[in-house]
């Protein structure tokens, strides 16, 4: 559905994916130089024309729409930085990378980082992403003071947490926190920032040799260290894993050679994988055998090992385009949060992925704290478990979607980023304030001018 584009503004025709390269769909994409530009592209624009995109690192639908519109914002760049409130004022264009090579050298870390710095601003409140901190500092959205949305009729709203006083203005602000882009489109924020005296993380790894003994040192974490995540051995019956939990280290405890300049701070792509792979370069003997590699090479017990930012936070950054390495079929992302009460959701997953002969090597556990205010907001307090494999095994569909119904009988949910499949019936079960999010959307996006895939699978149309 090609619309009627604003003087000035020209649009381009491509194929987009979800960073899972699944579902590919031709769209128009547009990149607005201003706010007014913006605004009169959404006045003009009719329904389900329109929807919002990053930089593509959503794993399914969210930020795509088959014969639509695509908003992208690079022109929305500003990077403001008030050493003296600890906040940071950023166009939602912009990506953590580039904030992160402000802010360190400054002595500031993001209040929250998922494990790719590839994310813009507007897509980190959008999906209100979360990182190996969430059980002492909450996800993204928690630490936002401020936002700019130009909604679905054109209007440009100031939104805050609190609303100052205003009902609506705060309901807005939390159903665009975690709403996937269909309230409209975030074009500014202002969020606060970690202090820091040194750019290093102070990291303790530990080898377990079972998902039980693994699960019980996470909870003992929490109360110990701001960031914790462990990797799962996913084809190890027993669930074998690493347990990796850190904070930052101070100025005074680097080695010398260190200390004449803590903040340095210069992540770099180490490699890019290959533009085509073949379907079958990931198997249950290749992950295996890494697995297996990369358990023997953790240690049994390390304390205190300073580590760079990029490899503790955003390890597969070092590898550009390393979604190649699923073949041209792509993969799925499958991401659940439950209570602590339905912990048994975690091993009873892997052994049904392992059933079904989805190898992962990308599986990761971690604890997530209380939950926000957002309605759409993916984290609940209990645990989540993330786990990469090849969307063209037999018979995966079929075991995600029996998972799904044990999820959602268990009190948990699945992330919105990282969808790309699950059905409107289970979304509704397990997002249990999708009709307050609902009210909100009908007076922010009442044309429905802002749609995706993702809306129209599994939240379909008021």
């Amino acid at each position: 559905m090609n619309i009627s584009l604003p003087e000035g503004l020209t649009a381009e025709t491509k194929t987009l994916s979800g960073w899972g390269r699944t579902n590919p769909v031709t769209s128009q994409v547009v990149q607005p130089s201003s706010v007014e530009q913006l605004q009169e592209l959404i006045r003009g624009a009719p329904p389900k024309s329109l929807i919002a995109r990053g930089l593509g690192r959503s794993y399914g639908d969210a930020a795509q729409l088959k014969d639509g519109t695509v908003i992208k914002l690079p022109a929305f760049d500003r990077i403001e930085l008030d050493p003296s409130s600890g906040t940071v004022t950023a166009g939602a264009g912009v990506s953590l990378d580039q904030i992160l090579r402000v802010i360190v050298p400054a002595g500031f870390f993001l209040p929250v980082t998922p494990g790719t710095r590839n994310v813009t601003v507007g897509g980190a409140i959008a999906a209100d992403v979360h990182g190996k901190n969430h059980h002492v500092d909450g996800s993204f959205g928690n630490h936002v003071q401020r936002l700019l949305l130009v909604d679905g009729n054109g209007e440009l709203r100031e939104l805050t947490p609190s609303g100052r006083g205003n009902f609506d203005e705060a309901e807005f602000f939390w159903a665009t926190v975690g709403g996937m882009g269909l309230t409209g489109v975030i074009v500014e924020a202002t969020f606060s920032l970690i202090p820091i005296t040194s750019s290093l993380i102070s990291v303790d790894t530990t080898r377990y040799r079972d998902l039980d003994s693994l699960m019980e040192a996470m909870v003992e974490a929490d109360s110990k260290y701001r960031y914790s995540v462990a990797w799962v051995d996913s084809l190890d019956p027993k669930g074998r894993g690493v347990l990796t939990c850190g904070d930052h280290a101070t100025a005074e405890a680097l080695p010398k050679d260190k200390q004449a300049d803590p903040l340095y701070y210069d992540p770099k792509a180490l490699a890019s994988a290959p533009p085509f792979l073949p379907g079958g370069l990931l198997n249950k003997l290749t992950v295996r055998a890494f697995n297996e590699a990369w358990y023997r090479k953790a240690p049994k017990h390390r304390v205190g090992e300073l580590q760079e930012i990029a490899p503790f936070f955003h390890p597969l950054d070092g590898v550009q385009d390393w979604n190649r390495i699923y073949g041209p079929a792509g993969f799925l992302q499958y991401q659940f949060a439950v209570p602590d009460e339905a912990a048994h959701m975690v091993p009873r997953t892997l052994e049904a992925l392992r059933k079904v002969g989805a190898p992962s090597f990308l599986t990761v556990l971690k604890r997530f704290g209380p939950s926000n205010p957002a309605p759409l907001s993916f984290p609940i307090p209990g645990w989540t478990l993330a786990a990469d494999v090849p969307a063209a095994v037999p018979g995966l569909l079929e075991v995600l979607d029996q998972l799904d119904e044990e999820v959602a009988a268990a009190g948990g949910r699945l992330y919105l980023a990282k969808d790309s499949r699950q059905s409107s019936e289970m979304f509704k079960r397990s997002y249990t304030r999708f009709a307050d999010w609902q009210d909100c959307h009908k007076k922010l996006n009442p044309r429905e001018a802002h749609f995706s895939g993702i809306r129209q699978r599994c939240m379909k149309p008021d």
